[in-house]
């Protein structure tokens, strides 16, 4: 399963990356990613709402709190979002799940 991660760095987080030339946090995530047993799709930085990154990965649900939970936690991030997102493959697989579970259902009011 495909999930995304948006976040901005702390300060602090922008003060101690300043310090450490050539700390790639790329590479920081692709680690953690391979110890849950997941991977790193893509990952982008950004600059809206100040400096910042986009982590898109593939992992276990279950990991995947473990993940935003340790992220979190390190107190370099604020405006965290965490996602899922879904391929085309799989929006194709749920409209089909979709259609055939139309007759089960009753809206309320009716």
């Amino acid at each position: 399963m495909h999930f995304c991660i948006t976040a901005n760095y702390t300060p602090q987080a922008l003060e101690a990356m300043s310090k450490k030339q050539g700390g790639d946090r790329r590479e920081a995530i692709e680690k953690l990613m391979t110890a849950a047993g997941g991977k790193l799709v893509a990952m982008y930085f950004t600059i809206a709402e100040g400096p910042g990154a986009i982590v898109i990965f593939d992992a276990e649900p279950e990991k995947t709190m473990a993940i935003a939970a340790l992220v979190v936690s390190s107190g370099t991030l604020n405006n965290f979002k965490f996602q899922r997102i879904a391929t085309s493959e799989e929006v194709t697989s749920i409209r089909k799940a979709r259609a055939a579970l139309q007759d089960a259902y009753a809206p309320a009011g009716t």
